[in-house]
């Protein structure tokens, strides 16, 4: 019984340390993601275009 309890204790720190990194993991993974969705956002938002003209140059082409 006397090793067992050792092992029990040895273990419970790594699985708190691997807890952590996970937690860490994720939090930075959700960042990451965050950035990316916002960035996808502005590129497929036609309002954020500063150049409006060349858009109504392109759907007049188009169109005609």
């Amino acid at each position: 019984m006397g090793p067992k309890m050792i092992d029990e204790n040895d273990k419970r720190p790594t699985a708190d340390r691997r807890q952590d990194r996970l937690k860490s993991a994720l939090r930075e993974n959700l960042k990451r993601r965050k950035v990316q969705a916002r960035e996808r956002a502005a590129i497929s938002d036609p309002s954020q275009n500063d150049d409006d003209s060349l858009d109504e140059g392109i759907a007049g082409k188009t169109g005609g």
